[in-house]
């Protein structure tokens, strides 16, 4: 069973740091894309970073580049947003994901976690 679980939300003050974590199961982990999206309340869901299958490719969207880092573990099966200097428009549940070819495009993602909240408190 396919399985991806995010953890390390939480409340933070504006300025602040957080990792968040998305742990994988039930699927060949190093053969896929990975990414962050985030979903603002009353927002649609927007992407926020992408990293390739063996690290060496990441991409971001603009609003967070030289702030948030991704990172993967591919013996750990695991895959890392480091966000620094948060804002608190960076309010929003983050989402991973996980994709076979990368597109960058929700409609093509493979797997999806069920979300972790993070706060950035003013």
């Amino acid at each position: 069973q396919v399985q991806l679980a995010e953890s390390g939300g939480g409340l933070v003050q504006a300025g602040g740091s957080l990792r968040l974590s998305c742990a994988a199961s039930g699927f060949t982990f190093r053969s896929y894309w990975m990414s962050w999206f985030r979903q603002a309340p009353g927002k649609e869901r927007e992407f926020v970073a992408a990293i390739s299958r063996g690290g060496a490719t990441t991409y971001y969207v603009d609003s967070v580049k030289g702030r948030f880092t991704i990172s993967r573990d591919n013996a750990k099966n695991t895959v890392y947003l480091q966000m620094n200097s948060l804002k608190p428009e960076d309010t929003a549940v983050y989402y991973c994901a996980a994709e076979l070819k990368y597109s960058g495009r929700q409609e093509e993602y493979d797997y999806w976690g069920q979300g972790t909240q993070v706060t950035v408190s003013s």
